[in-house]
Order: structure tokens, then sequence, then C-alpha cells
């Protein structure tokens, strides 16, 4: 006996609807995305960051330079959807000899569609008119996807937070940032 397909009116009318209103996501650009990107704007945003040590030179009485990746999310304090929710990885060098205490690096966060956005750091760079931004300033230069000519300045601050449990010298640290960008 051969197996038999039975379908109703009301079945095919349900999965032609269904394919319909997937075609039309498809067709309609940001349908379903959301609000689309302004193209320029100021952000405060924070990171929640895990550092991890990965090497170490360290002379007593010289100084030191350790190497760091830097691992974390963000989070938009405006509540918008820029610069929120997105992975930061970060790659930094510590130096401290003397009088010379200063980190260095670059960061790429990625939204959810791998989109992304790259910056370099220095802390000896301060941006005076934001006082409250006293740790350094991030430079965006450039990004991929729905950021791809993006440019910026990002001065930061850094909230130190206790040391995290357990070995490998990892610690912690929020980063607020006041991120002011322009997407050309």
């Amino acid at each position: 006996m051969k197996p038999t397909i039975v379908t109703s009116v009301a079945a095919t009318k349900t999965a032609t609807a269904i394919l319909l209103s997937g075609l039309l996501f498809a067709l309609i650009p940001g349908a379903g995305l959301g609000e689309p990107l302004p193209k320029k704007g100021t952000t405060p945003y924070v990171t929640h960051f895990i550092f991890r040590p990965l090497q170490s030179i360290d002379i007593p009485g010289l100084g030191t330079a350790t190497l760091l990746e830097a691992v974390g999310t963000t989070q938009n304090m405006k509540g918008e959807a820029m610069l929120d929710k997105m992975s930061a990885q970060c790659a930094a060098l510590s130096v401290a000899s003397g009088e010379k205490k200063y980190i260095d690096g670059a960061c790429v966060l990625a939204d959810k569609d791998g989109d992304k956005i790259f910056s370099t750091f220095d802390t000896r760079d301060q941006d005076k008119s934001q006082p409250k931004m006293n740790c350094g300033t991030h430079i965006i230069t450039g990004g991929t996807g729905k950021y791809e000519g993006i440019s910026g300045s990002e001065p930061f601050a850094c909230i130190e937070m206790p040391a995290l449990a357990g070995p490998g010298g990892y610690t912690a640290m929020d980063i607020p940032h006041n991120t002011t960008w322009e997407i050309k």
C-alpha cells in the first residue's frame, strides 16, 4: 500500500503565508532588525572586563612589562542599541618603569551579527574636557558591516574591582566610556 499525503486548504494557506513573510524579510533591507543605526552620536557605555596576563618581564628595581588580554561585554548606559551587548577583546601592553606607568593597546567589539568596531587606546592620552574619564582614550579607527566608515574618540575611566579568586593573576575592571562617533 502506498502512503498518501493529506493536506488541507488551511494548512496550505498557512505554509504559503509563512514562506511569503520570510521572503519579505529577506527582500526588505532592515526588516525585523530594529531601528537603523544613526550616522553619528554620543554614547555612554561600560565594558565589563576580565584581564588575563599572558607574558611578563619583571626586573626588580627597574620595571615590568606585561602583555595582557582583556575580554568582556558592553552595556549601553542609555539602553540604546549602539555599543550594547557587544563582545569585547583587547590586547594590551602594561609598562611600569620609574615614573613611566601606562597601558597601550587595541580592542575589537563585535555585535551579534558579527560586525566589528576596531580601536586603539593609550592611558597617557587624557581628555581634559571630561575629567571623570581620567584613565585614557580609545581612538576608533574603523569597522565592518554596519560600522564600516566609523571613527571617533572614547575617553574612558577605570573602576577597579576586587582581585579574582584563584591562580593566574586575573583581574576584573569596569571601564566606562563616553564615545563620540560618526559613520561616513
